[in-house]
């Protein structure tokens, strides 16, 4: 802007970045995060007369941020105070309602793109987590070869993610042009070639979605759009965050084919099928509903609307990240216990870093030094190149000494916290008391004693434990303790790998878990000892009673332990513990594993299935038995505990002995039934439908109606001679009368020695053989 008005920057036109300011007399251009700042500190904005918030299709969260903050200063303090969102691509619509503006097209200097679908020759996999399914990177590489050959001018291929550039890179090895990546950790050098644009050879530019819309590639005619991105997602349980590919919206597609007419006609090559475009969604997922919400909740509530449900937002942020936030706020005494801003929040917002790196810088400088504080925490802010290593103090060490253009920003960033943080000193309201200076309540102590980490000058670094403490200043959940090997238990609960890092306790600042996989990733980290890890972690800190079954023992177990969240530090047997909690414990093994931690013996198991039946057959006052009846009401029926009770004298205790109908329970459900022959045979209970008698078929002969038990009939097994089942039936007249005969002409000859008689009905009984039978 200041060079189409033939003036040097700072005249007419100034810029405010972090950390840098060059005011403009007419024209400001900010970041949402300095506006952001600014609108806290002078909500009238005084002597601004409109702010234009541009790109606002990107949905970044700051962005949203400021609008509904401008939309709450338009409505009640400056009502002449004039607001335009400008993009490309945008929800106009949305826009326009939530402004309550009329929509405004401008058509500046555009050029015809062509559009040409190139969908991969065979199906492909779709995108998982971070897995892209190398088939279709193959396919793009093939289609940036063809556009190289079909078209004329630079190629510009929008890839989702490092990882896919490099890759694509290595499979266009040989092509006659000049391949440059381009992506957030790029080198400014690399960065500073593509803007300038090429000379006489043809150029490949591989770049993620930071093309889309931020800047202009000079000497581009063709764009490649893979048709994939990658977006955040918060795994606001564990406080973890994870990258997801996902298929690009048609909102970033439109703004992706854009960059091939930024200069001449063009032609954007689609890597997919045209009549997949109807399927896309129309616009990216906007930040505020994937994303982590602590700052955007310390910033509302320093607005004074700590829900945000007072705001002008496009989406509203979702219930569960909002309490998550709160929660990260008040253990670190962002904000009082109704969500209110402390004054100690207050100063957080100021200090243009993440809720959480605010707390480190202010607590960890009263500790080591406002210097040390302030690097460790601007290496935390913005991630270190990944050639810098996983090992923090390391990384600290490469920083301090390095020359590359990371470092140059690190020191720079460090410089602003450090005034920061003098400007902004602990007012001793301490680390996670939750009870600022709106509270009511005197504020603890800070963790500024611990016996191995000194203050020292600024000039000097409080020694290779400084990093590791304002690593777990800023998240205390994130204390690691190893298990075995490399893998490691948070303070939060979750396991993570580390790939170079073995130190009995670590502090870890970036951590992901991959979506899909079970563990985290430790990307940066420092070692910390554990004095260190219960100081930063003291509202994680907590010693009580551990009573809990014990499956391997097969008893309870009573310890008490001191935790660190997650991580156990110290335990030592109950010796007497509460009984109740005892009790308590074995309960809840019992409704978790269910009726089997019991010691069930076969008269138990009748007496269960009778009484099964009888509820089935005749319901109250027969009581139901049924696992989850019994898992119900175990606390009433339990006895002297999982190991030592009587379980058949559990159940009999459940019998309806009050209305005296337990004394008919063998009456009714007889365990055994005399058969004609005299035996007494064993009901089985448990079939559901009905019970069963099994017994030899010359035991029943003369016997005309099948035998019942509380009015139902049993389901007779009739058995050879040799205990094996020849018919089964519920009705034995018809038996008798009919299915006997088969029975009988194919077993007389196998069973010579056993009576057969033509006439069952009126045949005599026996258990006994013809020979057995004659002699009796």
């Amino acid at each position: 802007m200041a060079w189409l008005t033939g003036e040097d920057v700072g005249r007419s036109v100034g810029f405010t970045v972090r950390g840098e300011h060059h005011p403009g007399s007419r024209v400001e251009v900010v970041t949402t995060g300095v506006l952001l700042q600014r609108l806290q500190r002078d909500p009238e904005l005084e002597g601004v007369d409109a702010v234009i918030l541009d790109e606002c299709h990107e949905r970044h969260l700051d962005a949203d941020t400021v609008a509904a903050f401008l939309l709450d200063v338009r409505a009640t303090l400056r009502p002449d105070l004039k607001l335009v969102a400008a993009s490309a691509t945008t929800d106009a619509e949305g826009w326009a309602r939530l402004l309550d503006a009329p929509v405004v097209e401008a058509h500046g200097v555009s050029h015809p793109v062509h559009v040409e679908h190139a969908p991969p020759p065979r199906p492909v996999r779709p995108p998982h987590g971070m897995y892209v399914d190398p088939a279709l990177l193959e396919h793009v590489a093939a289609v940036v070869r063809r556009a190289l050959d079909e078209q004329s001018g630079d190629v510009l291929c929008f890839l989702p993610g490092v990882g896919e550039i490099g890759r694509v890179a290595g499979r266009l090895a040989g092509v006659p042009a000049e391949v440059l990546q381009v992506h957030g950790r790029a080198p400014a050098a690399v960065q500073d070639a593509v803007l300038a644009g090429g000379g006489a050879a043809r150029r490949i530019v591989l770049a993620t979605s930071v093309a889309e819309s931020s800047l202009t590639v000079p000497g581009v005619r063709v764009v490649v759009d893979s048709g994939l991105a990658r977006e955040p997602r918060v795994d606001h349980a564990r406080g973890l965050a994870a990258l997801a590919t996902v298929r690009a919206s048609r909102a970033a597609a439109r703004q992706r084919a854009g960059r091939a007419g930024r200069e001449a006609p063009g032609t954007v090559y689609r890597c997919w099928a045209e009549a997949e475009d109807a399927r896309l969604p129309r616009f990216p997922s906007p930040e505020i509903a994937v994303a982590d919400l602590t700052a955007f909740a310390l910033q509302t509530a320093a607005w004074g609307d700590p829900d945000a449900s007072g705001l002008a937002l496009l989406d509203p942020p979702p219930a569960g990240a909002m309490a998550a936030a709160r929660e990260a706020l008040t253990a670190i005494g962002a904000v009082d216990g109704d969500g209110r801003v402390t004054d100690r929040g207050r100063r957080m917002t100021g200090m243009g870093v993440h809720p959480r790196l605010a707390r480190a810088l202010l607590d960890g400088a009263a500790v080591v030094g406002a210097r040390t504080a302030a690097e460790v925490v601007a290496l935390i802010g913005e991630e270190p190149p990944r050639s810098y290593g996983d090992d923090l103090t390391a990384a600290w060490r490469e920083a301090r000494r390095g020359g590359d253009a990371y470092a140059t920003r690190w020191r720079t960033e460090a410089r602003r916290l450090e005034r920061a943080v003098r400007e902004r000193p602990n007012d001793g309201s301490g680390s996670g008391s939750g009870s600022g200076d709106n509270a009511g309540e005197q504020p603890r102590t800070p963790p500024h004693a611990h016996p191995r980490v000194r203050s020292t000058t600024d000039s000097t670094p409080a020694d290779n434990t400084a990093p590791g403490l304002i690593a777990a200043l800023a998240f205390p959940e994130r204390i690691a303790r190893r298990r075995t090997g490399r893998t490691y238990l948070m303070a939060s609960g979750t396991r993570a790998e580390s790939t170079g890092l073995t130190a009995d306790w670590l502090a870890i600042a970036v951590a992901d878990r991959p979506i899909g996989a079970p563990d985290a990733r430790i990307r940066l980290a420092a070692p910390v000892d554990e004095g260190t890890a219960r100081t930063a972690a003291a509202a994680l800190l907590r010693t009580e009673d551990d009573i809990r079954w014990d499956p391997a023992r097969g008893a309870v177990t009573a310890r008490r332990v001191t935790r660190l969240g997650a991580v156990e530090l110290e335990a030592r047997a109950l010796r007497d513990p509460d009984p109740a909690l005892v009790r308590g414990a074995e309960l809840a093994a019992l409704r978790r594993e269910g009726l089997g931690l019991l010691r069930w013996t076969q008269d138990a198991r009748a007496l269960r299935q009778r009484l099964a039946f009888l509820h089935r057959a005749l319901g109250e006052p027969w009581p139901d038995v049924s696992d989850a009846a019994l898992l119900a009401g175990a606390d009433g029926w339990l006895g002297a505990g999982i190991a030592r009770t009587d379980v058949r004298q559990a159940l009999t205790g459940l019998l309806p002995w009050a209305g005296g109908a337990a004394a008919r329970l063998d009456e009714l459900a007889p365990e055994r039934l005399e058969v004609p022959s005299g035996s007494r045979i064993r009901i089985d209970y448990s079939d559901e439908e009905r019970p069963v008698l099994a017994v030899k078929l010359q035991e029943m002969f003369g016997l005309h109606e099948t035998p019942a038990v509380a009015g139902v009939p049993l389901l007779v097994h009739l058995l050879s001679p040799a205990g094996r089942p020849v018919a089964v039936t519920a009705d034995l007249a018809s038996f008798w009368a009919g299915g006997y005969a088969g029975v009988r002409a194919e077993l007389r000859g196998r069973y010579p020695k056993h009576p057969w008689p033509e006439d069952p009905a009126g045949a005599r009984p026996t258990r006994h053989t013809k020979a057995r039978e004659s002699r009796g």
